[in-house]
């Protein structure tokens, strides 16, 4: 048993992130730019605040946003063969407190398409709990709550990136020029290397005003060993007007001049391309008939995730996105072969994302497949991992010493690293950890065997036991312990608390006003699921029967895959599906290609987190 303890505490089992105890609390350095932000006394010495906005001196943002430590729940492990390598990582949670546990300098390049300063309604876009709550709160204190917000975060990315990384923020005329002043305080005004404007065709019509068809997206670096590559930067070259177009004896088109100064001779081939300019004019945004458009209306394209990340960053590198939502940067890198770590708090964007990095990556396998005689490139797994909310079911599949080991990190203790009767400890009282199934609560004889265990613990009268539940013998016993105080020198009060209890998370909801939403367990939806045959070779299903077990829950959306094969990959146009005011479609008509027995799956995900994969098998007719 101590031996099997061990082995989980230094490698926390399968679904606890070794994370968690990674390294503390860190404040990240700021540039020193004196010269930038002199105070100007010619005018009376008018102060300059040189800090980003909310930041303090000392504390930085730990001061509005208390640190807290919870442990990752892996969820589900997305395998594609290769099990050995280190896995791509999706997260769904608050991504301030997601990059809290991750390691300083562990990532190559960032880029994040954050809610812009828009309004409530245009940024809730899957209609979770979780992004309407944090959406709203961003807006509370005007620019200013936003800022902070932001700034925040970008404290953190700036503590992740490696020397070597960049960021690209993608924003709008919102607040563009508000977070560039943020991000020259952040990473240094000298690290400042472009503002990219991306112009479109689409949208952005006025009959006010010019038009507004453009998007802004700084780009910084790190340090001044920033990763440049031209050739991933390059873009069409359009023969220039006044200049005359020759063939060369290759057939290669190209045009050329004379340096006035030098005399030396440049000629610039069509077919080589160029660089692309801080204006971006040939990638358009999608339409609503685009094959890549997945349903919701702020999703990039390809091409604008393909420029970035192949101009800056190298084959292997690791690339962030932590606002996810739709996925495309995942599966953008997931195509280009790095390696990627994702995070958002709407538990749909997740598993949109999930769906298309699993789509691009068994699409990649079958090629190579094809291509190399039964060779597959090595490609890493997806793991969807928790932090804050956690999904009760994978919890009572853990083996004993995992559940102890997780519910004692949740508690904010300290996992025992070899006692069998002691499970861990906080602020120095012995923890007790019961079992992980729902069906086994804790026994008025484990009460008594662990309060003898803790009268053996020297200067120890007080033993907290953590569990599902409790048997009603079980709180008997633990109340006639508190009887003998006063009466016996080997008084042990032994307290009861329920894992789903407020007594369990006060160590987070008493820290901020804002954490009271977190450290919450869920359940999955129940899924009722109807179909019917309406033509030959269509079928309607409908699962809008389905119900949340989650208090206030409600069912938001629905995933179809109709050619299911172990692996979920939602059928082209059935990923994210609305009706009338943005409402979940919840009934869909699919006609099949060819008759016989098909599986059909459909996932099935509430406002709260909770989700369900339901599998049928139909004789399509």
């Amino acid at each position: 048993m101590a031996n099997n303890k061990k082995q989980v505490n230094e490698e926390l089992g399968s679904y606890v992130q070794e994370t968690l105890q990674l390294e503390p609390e860190r404040i990240t350095k700021l540039p020193e730019q004196t010269d930038f932000y002199k105070v100007p006394r010619r005018f009376g010495s008018i102060p300059v605040d040189d800090l980003p906005l909310g930041c303090d001196k000392k504390e930085q943002y730990y001061k509005i946003y208390p640190r807290i430590s919870l442990p990752f729940q892996k969820v589900e492990r997305i395998s594609f063969g290769h099990p050995d390598l280190e896995p791509n990582r999706l997260f769904f949670g608050d991504n301030l407190h997601v990059m809290r546990m991750l390691p300083s300098e562990s990532i190559d390049l960032i880029y994040i398409d954050p809610p812009f300063f828009s309004g409530r309604n245009y940024n809730v876009i899957f209609g979770d709990a979780n992004e309407v709550r944090s959406f709203t709160d961003i807006w509370e204190d005007g620019m200013p709550g936003y800022l902070m917000w932001l700034n925040a975060r970008l404290l953190e990315m700036k503590r992740l990136l490696k020397p070597t990384g960049s960021i690209y923020v993608h924003l709008d005329w919102h607040a563009a020029h508000y977070v560039k002043v943020e991000m020259d305080k952040i990473f240094g005004y000298d690290n400042f290397l472009n503002e990219i404007v991306w112009c479109y065709s689409i949208g952005g019509k006025s009959k006010d005003k010019f038009g507004r068809k453009h998007d802004n997206i700084l780009w910084y670096r790190k340090s001044s060993s920033h990763k440049f590559n031209p050739d991933g930067a390059k873009i069409p070259r359009k023969p220039k007007s006044h200049m005359k177009l020759l063939t060369d004896p290759e057939g290669r088109q190209y045009q050329q001049k004379t340096d006035a100064k030098t005399g030396k001779l440049y000629k610039y081939y069509v077919d080589e391309g160029k660089v692309a300019e801080d204006y971006w004019t040939d990638i358009e945004t999608l339409n609503y008939e685009d094959a890549e458009r997945i349903g919701y209306p702020t999703q990039k394209p390809y091409r604008l995730l393909e420029r970035i990340i192949n101009s800056s960053s190298d084959s292997g590198d690791i690339v962030a996105d932590f606002f996810s939502g739709g996925g495309t940067t995942a599966t953008v890198a997931q195509r280009l072969g790095m390696r990627w770590i994702c995070c958002d708090i709407s538990r749909i964007a997740v598993a949109i994302t999930a769906d298309r990095v699993t789509n691009i990556a068994m699409q990649t396998n079958n090629r190579e497949k094809q291509a190399v005689q039964q060779t597959i490139v090595p490609i890493s797994d997806i793991s969807i991992e928790y932090w804050g909310i956690y999904e009760i079911p994978s919890l009572t599949k853990l083996n004993d010493d995992e559940f102890r080991h997780f519910v004692v990190s949740a508690y904010n203790g300290r996992p025992a690293s070899a006692d069998d009767d002691v499970h861990g400890y906080k602020e120095g009282i012995p923890l007790y950890v019961g079992s992980s199934s729902q069906d086994l609560p804790i026994t008025k004889d484990q009460v008594i065997d662990f309060a003898k265990t803790v009268r053996t613990k020297k200067g120890k009268n007080h033993g907290i036991m953590l569990a599902w539940a409790f048997a009603p013998s079980a709180q008997t016993a633990a109340a006639k312990l508190e009887e003998e105080k006063g009466v016996s020198v080997e008084f042990v009060k032994i307290s009861l608390v329920p894992i789903e209890s407020e007594d369990f998370r006060k160590h987070i909801t008493g820290k901020h006003k804002e954490y009271s939403d977190l450290l919450v367990f869920i359940l999955p939806p129940e899924v009722r699921f109807k179909s019917k045959r309406t033509a030959s070779l269509t079928y309607e299903f409908d699962i809008s029967e389905s119900t949340s077990i989650n208090i206030g829950g409600k069912i938001i959306n629905a995933q179809w895959d109709f050619d299911f094969k172990g692996k979920f990959i939602s059928t082209q146009g059935y990923s994210f599906i609305r009706g009338d005011k943005n409402l979940p479609k919840l009934s869909v008509t699919y006609a099949f290609p060819t008759a016989g027995i098909k599986k059909i799956a459909c996932k099935v995900q509430d406002d709260k987190g909770g989700e369900r994969t339901e599998i049928i098998e139909l004789e399509v007719k």
